[in-house]
């Protein structure tokens, strides 16, 4: 190549970084949905190993659900480990976050897989920047103390605003751990008005409860999977205080530009719920799941 092509090349390419192209992938390697996927003939799935949902030893709900899922577009699975700062830029091939997201003006980032699924929550700043299928999972966020900590248990009042209102006058001056930019994360709580001592861990979502029975905090949040995990793999050792948010749901986390996958996803886990697929994934990874979410789980049926 010449030099006054090369020039050229090089303005084109200057220009694509400023327009937020992708330069270094082909349109069909940086799109992602229905179409591009089969064309491709795998299916990337990304995923943070979390709870019963990525295990990080190759299974998990999530995991066995993307899997038949692509079984049954006919192409390869794959799955791609992140982590939890990383997951949506590497999805939506921008550097979105709770603090960033209007996606026409954050930075470009690579995007690395084709739908994100690994117990994530559908929270408000999520849905701005990610499309959500539907809920495969219920969750909810309470406050877990160690068993010797004088914070007692709430008394269930039949009410879950009540039950929250109940929790938090208890927190008052209490250190509390929660993890940024997650669903244990306390700002989206407004813990501040219960002038409990915010502690941000840089942890893994797993690593919440032997960090609060380790003596690091006196209370912490942990969302209902792990929780349900840590009071079976630390018997004894950890206790529920109460709820510190209503009842949430999980999803599988799209590009804006992938409503067929979405859609494709959605029929899918209405077929393997119908079928009995999902129960028995459900019973293998969360068997006391049904106990705390009758009402979701006698749904799926």
């Amino acid at each position: 190549m010449n030099g006054p092509c090369m020039q050229r090349a090089a303005k084109v390419l200057l220009a694509a970084f400023s327009l937020g192209v992708l330069p270094a992938r082909t349109a069909a390697q940086a799109a992602g949905d229905l179409d591009a996927v089969q064309k491709r003939g795998v299916l990337r799935h990304l995923g943070i190993p979390y709870a019963g949902f990525v295990t990080g030893s190759g299974d998990g709900l999530d995991v066995e659900l993307v899997r038949l899922f692509a079984q049954r577009l006919g192409v390869r699975y794959e799955f791609v480990q992140t982590d939890w700062p990383a997951a949506l830029p590497d999805l939506t091939g921008r550097q979105v976050s709770a603090k960033q997201t209007d996606l026409a003006h954050a930075p470009v980032a690579p995007v690395q897989g084709d739908l994100l699924a690994t117990g994530l929550t559908i929270l408000p700043w999520r849905e701005r920047v990610a499309d959500f299928s539907s809920p495969v999972f219920p969750t909810q966020v309470w406050v877990v103390a160690r068993s010797d900590s004088p914070v007692q248990p709430i008394v269930p009042s039949g009410s879950v605003e009540r039950d929250i209102g109940a929790v938090k006058a208890l927190l008052g001056h209490r250190s509390l751990l929660g993890v940024s930019a997650t669903c244990l994360d306390p700002s989206l709580y407004q813990i501040e008005a219960t002038h409990a001592q915010v502690i941000l861990k840089k942890v893994r979502l797993d690593e919440m409860a032997p960090v609060v029975i380790n003596g690091e905090g006196e209370l912490a949040l942990l969302d209902v999977a792990d929780a349900m995990i840590a009071l079976q793999k630390w018997p004894g050792r950890l206790k529920v205080i109460g709820p510190i948010s209503a009842r949430q749901q999980m999803g599988v986390a799209f590009r804006r530009d992938s409503p067929r996958l979405r859609e494709a996803f959605d029929t899918f886990l209405s077929e393997v719920r119908r079928d009995g697929t999902y129960q028995k994934l459900v019973k293998k990874y969360f068997p006391e799941a049904p106990t705390y979410f009758p009402d979701f789980f006698v749904a799926a049926r």
